[in-house]
């Protein structure tokens, strides 16, 4: 095959005036119009922009994996030198995986659940080079220990489903490795993983792609985490670049309106939710065949201007004194950035009321049945799983109380608990002056039932498909009796739709005709419609487009300052966590590590985990800068937790025997800032924030 080889001294990959488009009993719907793009070796470029952008099948078409309805219909894609196209399938089958590799969403999408592990990542090279089993083992082995994998020879031998979604993803980025690519295509690999993991694998590909010099395409709506890993980004807008240029250039001195407002819906430090709302960016992205006349984004944009934003041939123009930065807007030189201030969706400012919901001392344990030949021996067949350990705190009326932790750390089983879906083992939960920590949710009565409500993840799988937006809305309202009469219920369900600001003739449309944002508006909706003093939301915007989340975001503190309502926020987002909420519980294994508002927790002194969060969280912004910490080790089993402090296993500041056999006591810096910690004092007066503006000098902890 005939493609330069590895030794090739040209760029890896161009993308010239690349057009794609998928054909459907509509016609020809063009996803990708006009796009560039000129990779060297080494190099890392990052895609960005909403859902339906066109980043996707841009990776799409530089595999060749378009489907047989989608075609690239004008320009080329280069691989060292050659037009992807002209390669034969035979030609292609050895390119992939070996030249060109990808690393997708979704880790158990791309693994054979029938094969191991091991079996799985010797393939790549069995296929692609004239080398035997025992050195394909040898191979496999050796990049899982690159890729920090613990026991690789154990993980070798291991079905897909035996190892934890972190360690998955990581199996895959080393199956992409294996032959050493030229080109790595990352298409938002690490958005369904904690910030820890993601950290952890952010630093590992840059890592080894360094080590061989790979050449690198980042696809991510996450713009901090563009931030840490790309040289170059395009800001893409339906099926057009709308800005080009170094990171340092679009993120300090963006010049497209649309760049601008993904930049405004991002919690920076800097943002608050009383004095700096985000700003949501209007509207909606346009289907493909709707595309306007002239610039796509116009229908959105601030700076529209009639007669001339409307024209067509709308090109690229480079920005003067900044050769590789270029941008797709008409009137950017006219735009004064310094006296643009758009208003934000807050609420302005809320008074905490009374205590609503109180959690003394909550435990919750499974049972297992352990058959192995040892239990038996021992008679100790069965063992407790602590889901979750003396839990403790407050929330009050019109309050937002953050719940934070990686994966596995009880976040989810607390929540079940709330609404009745477990009981607890142990403790009292104390919602509105009864403990309802014994009540199922089908012992408890409508009105305790509509007064708890939850808001999912997810907005595809939590509504009906065959019922329409307002019967399902109608039929919250008459089970938790808030009305029987006909006529007043399709009034309530049009007052829901107003509140979450979605029109009323949605009322009669289906799910599937609704976009993501609008299904968890929906879902919003429906957690309102029995007047709840509580509502707790499982990372309700992670699903969501930065745009979409900051308007639901604002939707939701609106919301609560009308109502007065108690917001259970459950979230591993630690930048959406210190703009939304005003106190955070931060858990570990189960055991609550360190609460307190969202000023102290985010502030020096710091639990150690609650520091190695904050290190973990990418931020789109130049200026700041971070104390590098990367925990090593996985979550432990929580059949089988620590001793003493359950951090210990993991911990960066460990100080010795005490941390592996006490239970650590709760520091207090201030009244109602905990910390579980053995750390002395003086430790603690002396940690340094995490994060801190680059001009402003970190400071030792005030006493």
């Amino acid at each position: 095959m005939d493609n330069g080889g590895k030794d090739y001294d040209g760029p890896v990959l161009e993308c010239k005036n690349l057009c794609i488009s998928y054909f459907t009993r509509a016609g020809e719907i063009p996803a990708v119009i006009d796009f560039n793009m000129t990779l060297h070796q080494g190099e890392s470029i990052g895609l960005v922009g909403e859902s339906g952008c066109g980043k996707s099948t841009v990776a799409m078409a530089i595999m060749q994996y378009l489907g047989s309805n989608g075609a690239i219909v004008g320009g080329e894609v280069l691989y060292k030198g050659r037009d992807l196209s002209t390669f034969s399938p035979e030609e292609l089958r050895q390119l992939r995986g070996n030249e060109i590799a990808m690393v997708y969403q979704e880790p158990m999408a791309s693994l054979n659940p029938s094969m191991t592990l091991g079996r799985q990542l010797m393939e790549v090279p069995l296929c692609h080079e004239n080398i035997d089993e025992k050195e394909a083992y040898d191979r496999a082995v050796k990049i899982l220990s690159d890729v920090k994998l613990p026991d690789p020879e154990r993980v070798m031998s291991v079905y897909p489903h035996q190892i934890s979604g972190g360690q998955q993803q990581r199996v895959v980025i080393a199956m992409a490795l294996l032959s050493n690519p030229s080109l790595l295509l990352l298409d938002e690999p690490t958005t369904a993983l904690d910030v820890t993991v993601e950290a952890g694998i952010v630093e590992l590909i840059g890592e080894i792609a360094g080590r061989f010099n790979t050449s690198m395409v980042y696809i991510s709506h996450n713009l901090g985490l563009i931030l840490e890993t790309c040289d170059r980004v395009n800001v893409m807008y339906s099926g057009v670049v709308v800005e080009h240029g170094s990171v340092a250039e679009v993120f300090d001195q963006m010049r497209h309106p649309y760049t601008k407002g993904l930049f405004g819906c991002i919690p920076l430090p800097g943002a608050d939710k009383t004095a700096h709302p985000l700003v949501p960016i209007r509207g909606q992205l346009p289907l493909p065949h709707q595309r306007p006349k002239g610039c796509y984004f116009g229908p959105r944009c601030d700076f529209f201007e009639a007669g001339t934003c409307d024209q067509e041939n709308l090109a690229m123009t480079t920005v003067p004194d900044e050769p590789g930065h270029t941008v797709r807007c008409r009137r950017w030189q006219q735009i004064d950035w310094d006296n643009y201030h758009p208003e934000g969706v807050g609420a302005g400012e809320m008074e905490a009321g009374e205590v609503v919901l109180s959690i003394n001392n909550m435990k919750k344990y499974y049972e297992i049945t352990d058959n192995s030949i040892a239990a038996m021996i021992s008679g100790k067949r069965v063992r407790h799983v602590k889901a979750n350990e003396s839990i403790t705190f407050d929330a009050r009326a019109c309050e937002t109380v953050a719940v934070v932790g990686e994966s596995g750390c009880g976040k989810s089983t607390f929540a079940k608990v709330l609404m009745g879906l477990e009981t607890a083992t142990d403790g009292m939960v104390v919602f509105n002056g009864k403990d309802i920590s014994q009540e199922e949710v089908q012992d408890r009565t409508p009105a305790q039932i509509g007064s708890m409500q939850m808001i999912f993840q997810n907005p595809f799988d939590t509504l009906n498909p065959s019922h329409t937006v307002g019967s399902q809305l109608a039929r919250v309202i008459r089970k938790f009796g808030v009305e029987t009469d006909g006529d007043k219920v399709e009034a309530r369900v049009m007052e829901l739709l107003d509140l979450v600001k979605l029109p009323r003739d949605f009322a009669r449309r289906r799910p599937r005709q609704l976009s993501g944002g609008q299904k968890q508006r929906v879902g919003i909706a429906r957690a309102f419609a029995g007047n709840p003093s509580t509502v707790v939301a499982d990372e309700p915007v992670s699903a969501l487009d930065v745009s979409v989340q900051a308007a639901v975001t604002g939707l939701l503190m609106d919301i609560q300052k009308t109502y007065r309502t108690t917001l259970i926020f459950i979230s591993h987002d630690l930048s959406l966590v210190r703009y939304l909420a005003d106190r955070v519980v931060v858990m570990y294994l189960g055991n609550i590590v360190e609460q307190g508002t969202t000023d102290e927790v985010f502030s020096p002194p710091y639990h150690p985990y609650t520091e190695a969060l904050l290190s973990a969280v990418p931020i789109a912004d130049t200026s700041i800068n971070k104390q590098r910490i990367i925990l090593e080790g996985n979550l432990p089993s929580v059949t089988n937790p620590p001793s003493g402090c359950p951090f210990n296993t993991r911990c960066p500041r460990k100080i010795g025997e005490i941390c592996e056999t006490v239970v650590p006591p709760v520091f207090e810096p201030i009244p109602g800032h905990q910390i579980a910690c053995h750390l002395s004092v003086e430790n603690f007066q002396a940690m340094q924030p995490v994060i801190v503006q680059a001009n402003q000098p970190a400071s030792p902890a005030a006493e």
